[in-house]
């Protein structure tokens, strides 16, 4: 918008002085914060995560299929990743498409952009307190989720040690800071959700697509992240980063992956912002008509964020060595041979046994996939393994053990023991918080998918 445009808009002289950042950002955070269903969010966000979280502690029956929710008996730290792993794929689009989503298209629905710009007198002024008050409401309620289920999950099971993804315990105060990095984490994704909500909120004006475009990409990104898709275009998306945080309860952390994912997740909210931005300052508030930039949000909107994508993908490909889907034979042997070695060290201390430590056991795992007969690599639950470990004292091998695994495309693994019963059958053994599963039945794992040794 020109000089001569915004003097006829707001019925000032050019050289009034204009609103500050930090006044309009108190407006519009109040006006947000003022809306009976942000105020809803606000609450459900604050108190339901933790009753959810200390209600399911307390059921005989666990969220087995969910990464980390066969340990929520075990440990209340279990509790904010359960609900971590259910925002990033639900709870988070949602939120963003509430908020900023439709922080631009409400004024639109109101005609009420002619008194907004006769109060503050800019629209790039604007544009950064709307942008800043919805991120405030954003981090608010992010905060809420983390908090409100890790005190339901310490409140309901208490503060006890964490399984990692590779079996070794977690101590409290590790797993402590291993959960809130998991969140910090976690932000960096909601960010570039955030980002597109405002670039369909300035794009499309009222029109509700505007309001459901987080979500929509945020959906496509997930089923994205199901497909056999090479590593180089999963790492390229920004909802990778919604998963990534799983390589923080490994040993050593799984970094890389996750350092990528943070890192194209804040490139595209940067991109998406600016893009925002600049179809903010140059759209026609002297039209009450106007409904949207239509071709310009193709050119200004879509077409970059695409060109991103291909971008990322390249530069993904070119620095990291993977270039099919990363999960080959001797990663997933290497991992199972991992977890196993301390699970058997864990169901050893807990049928008090004879102490024995993970170098002794010389754990190793033999997988194929589908019998053999299909390429040895990928993801799919027709992987078979056969465990192999050493007792101390014995030089030969001294006991074997069946797995059958289900590898999904993000590297996670599902281990199902198929014998000897003693072993990994099913029974339950004795432990500080009570009766669990034996170990060494049905265990999670993952395979780093850019491991090159």
């Amino acid at each position: 918008m020109t000089v001569t445009q915004d003097a006829a808009v707001t019925g000032t002289a050019p050289g009034a002085r204009r609103v500050p950042v930090s006044r309009g950002y108190r407006f519009e955070l109040v006006k947000l914060v003022s809306q009976w269903r942000i105020r809803l969010l606000v609450l459900a966000c604050w108190i339901a995560p933790g009753l959810f979280v200390a209600g399911v502690g307390q059921q005989s029956t666990l969220p087995a299929d969910t990464l980390f929710g066969r340990w929520m008996h075990a440990t209340g730290w279990a509790g904010p990743l359960v609900m971590l792993g259910f925002a990033g794929t639900w709870a988070l689009p949602l939120l963003t498409s509430v908020v900023a989503g439709d922080v631009f298209a409400a004024e639109d629905r109101l005609g009420t952009w002619r008194h907004l710009l006769v109060a503050v007198r800019s629209p790039a002024r604007i544009f950064v307190a709307k942008s800043l008050a919805s991120l405030t409401v954003i981090l608010l309620l992010v905060a809420g989720l983390a908090a409100s289920s890790t005190a339901g999950g310490l409140a309901s099971v208490g503060d006890q040690p964490l399984v990692g993804l590779d079996g070794h315990l977690l101590s409290s105060g590790d797993a402590a800071g291993r959960v809130l990095l998991a969140w910090l984490v976690a932000l960096a994704p909601t960010l570039s959700l955030a980002a597109i909500g405002l670039l369909g909120s300035v794009a499309l004006g009222r029109s509700p697509m505007g309001l459901l475009l987080p979500p929509v990409v945020a959906l496509a990104m997930s089923v994205a992240q199901m497909l056999p898709l090479p590593v180089a275009v999963r790492l390229a998306l920004p909802g990778y980063a919604f998963i990534s945080w799983n390589g923080l309860f490994t040993s050593p952390a799984q970094l890389a992956p996750l350092l990528i994912g943070v890192a194209v997740s804040l490139v595209w909210a940067v991109l998406a912002t600016v893009l925002a931005y600049l179809l903010f300052v140059r759209r026609d508030f002297t039209n009450p008509a106007y409904d949207g930039s239509g071709r310009r949000a193709i050119t200004l909107g879509v077409l970059p964020l695409a060109a991103l994508t291909a971008v990322t993908v390249g530069a993904v490909a070119v620095a990291t060595p993977s270039t099919g889907s990363g999960i080959e034979q001797d990663k997933v042997q290497k991992s199972l041979a991992t977890v196993f070695a301390h699970l058997y060290r864990l169901q050893t201390e807990q049928l008090h046994r004879p102490a024995v430590t993970e170098a002794q056991l010389k754990a190793t795992a033999a997988c194929t996939k589908s019998d053999g007969q299909a390429a040895q690599e990928g993801a799919g639950n027709d992987w078979r393994c056969v465990v192999s470990w050493h007792l101390p004292g014995v030089t030969a091998v001294t006991g074997t053990a069946i797995y059958q695994l289900d590898i999904t495309s993000d590297g996670r693994f599902v281990a199902d023991g198929d014998g000897p019963k003693e072993v990994n059958g099913y029974f339950l053994v004795r432990t500080p918080t009570g009766d669990a599963p034996n170990p060494l039945w049905q265990f999670d794992g993952n395979v780093d998918l850019l491991e090159t040794h």
